[in-house]
């Protein structure tokens, strides 16, 4: 190739490649002129599914268009994550996914964990829901070195009602075992938390971990306890109710989710979906609402999300190995 035909068809790929930045922004410009489908994880009805339509209505108010959350429960997260993957990437799809879906073990789950931005761009951050320690009013015990002190003495005999093997709730208390130096009898639950806290009210398992909305139903009727939370302070709606950090230095474990989006999705987008994003959760009223379901708002920029889920990964690596046997 001569030199000139070599430079000709150099210019040419530049000419080729200067619209699309301008095509980008003038696609952010009108974006949304249709509905967003957010695909979510969960469950219809479970914590996280409460805060991602929080979350849709709040942008749909903003954008004028319908944000429409589309529910695909299922292995784990894989099912939600495969649709998300396959989706267009023109910023009418969007993925919002719980943190286990980030941080699974891939024994557990072959199509996870997710990473960013490997698979997803990030956009932001959803909230963050503290995990408690509950016990069965049968177990006799009321606080959380009471526990650890009878773990102790009958290794292996305190039943652990494990509803959903990899997820926050099963990881938080493999991370408990760990750091308090026990050894709990797991007792997995396919069949959702309804029939491990009916269990846990009868006594016939004597612990679990849970969040707030999954329950708090069972707290009020009295049919089961709380100890603990391991959040990193004790929480304003619950001041006498010891943080896990009070007993074991430095232990924080929370649920959370991220809202993200499929590759090749334009970078103007992404900026214009965070920047709404953050008007949604720092909007009057926005916190008070998470308040009542028990969790609490983290915004963040797609940069400072990217940073924090890495650093949930590596935070929770070392018990996904053991978990897995590595």
């Amino acid at each position: 190739m001569t030199k000139r035909r070599y430079w000709t068809c150099i210019a040419g790929l530049c000419l080729l490649a200067l619209p699309a930045a301008p095509a980008a922004y003038a696609q952010a410009d009108t974006y949304p002129n249709k509905a967003v489908t957010i695909i979510s994880d969960s469950a219809p009805g479970a914590s996280p599914d409460v805060v991602v339509r929080f979350i849709a209505d709040g942008l749909g108010k903003i954008w004028r268009q319908q944000a429409v959350v589309a529910n695909r429960p299922g292995a784990n997260g894989s099912i939600a994550a495969r649709a998300a993957t396959e989706a267009i990437p023109d910023g009418y799809t969007l993925y919002f996914a719980v943190g286990s879906t980030f941080i699974a073990s891939p024994t557990v789950a072959p199509n996870l964990p997710v990473k960013l931005p490997r698979d997803f761009l990030p956009i932001g951050s959803g909230a963050m829901e503290p995990m408690f320690v509950a016990v069965s009013p049968s177990l006799g015990v009321s606080t959380l070195p009471q526990l650890i002190a009878l773990a102790k003495k009958e290794p292996g005999k305190i039943s652990f009602a494990v509803t959903g093997v990899g997820r926050m709730t099963h990881l938080t208390g493999e991370l408990l075992q760990e750091r308090a130096g026990i050894k709990l009898l797991p007792v997995p639950y396919t069949g959702g938390q309804a029939a491990a806290f009916a269990d846990l009210a009868s006594g016939r398992v004597s612990t679990t971990i849970s969040g707030y909305p999954g329950i708090i139903g069972s707290v009020k009727a009295g049919a089961v306890k709380l100890i603990a939370v391991a959040s990193p302070e004790r929480l304003p709606e619950f001041p006498d109710l010891p943080t896990v950090a009070e007993t074991i230095p430095g232990f924080s474990a929370t649920g959370w989710q991220v809202l993200a989006a499929p590759l090749g999705t334009p970078q103007p987008i992404i900026s214009k979906v965070s920047a709404d994003l953050i008007k949604v959760e720092s909007a009057p009223g926005f916190k008070e609402r998470l308040a009542n379901i028990g969790d609490y708002p983290q915004v963040m920029t797609p940069e400072q999300t990217l940073a924090f889920v890495q650093k949930e990964q590596e935070t929770w690596l070392p018990v996904l190995q053991k978990i897995s046997g590595q």
